[in-house]
Parts: C-alpha cells; sequence; structure tokens
C-alpha cells in the first residue's frame, strides 16, 4: 500500500523527488503519511478534495482484501 500510495502521488506532481509516504502501523489501522512539496499540495488534494479522496478510496479498496483498516494523511 505504501507504494501505492507513492506513485498515485509522483504521477501528481510537479517535483516527484520530494513526495515521501511513511507508514504508521497500530494494532487494527495503518496509517500512511503522505508529504509533498507545499508547491505540489494542490495538485494532491485538488479541486475541493476530490483527488484527496479519490486516493483514500483506492488505497482503502486495496486494503479490504486484506481486511485492514487504512487511513491516508496528506502533511
Amino acid at each position: 500500500m505504501k507504494e501505492l500510495v507513492g506513485i498515485i502521488a509522483k504521477s501528481l506532481v510537479k517535483n516527484p523527488d520530494q513526495v515521501s509516504v511513511t507508514e504508521l502501523n497500530d494494532e487494527n489501522i495503518s496509517v500512511y503519511e503522505l508529504r509533498v512539496a507545499p508547491d505540489d499540495m494542490g495538485k494532491v488534494i485538488g479541486k475541493q478534495g476530490r483527488i484527496a479522496k479519490a486516493i483514500r478510496t483506492v488505497v482503502k479498496a486495496g486494503a479490504t482484501k486484506k481486511r485492514k483498516k487504512v487511513t491516508v494523511e496528506i502533511l
């Protein structure tokens, strides 16, 4: 999942070398923290948060096969 978030984010931004994804695991939930360059923040979030919501939806769909709870935070 970490790689999936990174690939999606790198395809959206101008500075793909500044994209980093950190995975934090708890007992029953995984949190992926996505960090991008300040200039690229709008591209990752999108108008009214549509792109961010789409990223979260894709990641959650992949996690349901593994029966895991996942969230994506954009920092």
